[in-house]
């Protein structure tokens, strides 16, 4: 029985040793520079100071018949503009407008 447990411990220390030898890989993967859903999204700066942010912003709250609410901006390289989707507030007469450019 001794056997088999120092077996088991033997077996993972040399299999958390191998994985820990190995680099993690945050890379891999690309970041899109604009991801959202109907909740809301985030636009990165560096698309930001190529296109209209306010107006990707909208067209895509717009989608869901919602108008955007702005909450932070990142204002450097590697930053992101993050914004919320509001439901049409009480009392308005029309549903969001999607523009076309």
């Amino acid at each position: 029985m001794r056997i088999i447990a120092a077996a088991g411990l033997l077996a993972s220390l040399v299999v958390s040793g191998m994985m820990a030898s190995q680099s993690a890989r945050a890379d891999i993967l690309p970041v899109p520079p604009f991801k959202g859903n109907d909740t809301g999204g985030i636009i990165a700066y560096s698309m930001a100071t190529q296109t209209d942010a306010r107006q990707v912003a909208v067209d895509h709250c717009a989608r869901y018949g919602k108008v955007v609410k702005f909450l932070a901006v990142q204002a450097y390289e590697g930053g992101y503009i993050s914004f919320a989707c509001r439901w049409v507030p009480y009392g308005a007469a029309d549903r969001p407008i999607r523009t076309l450019y």
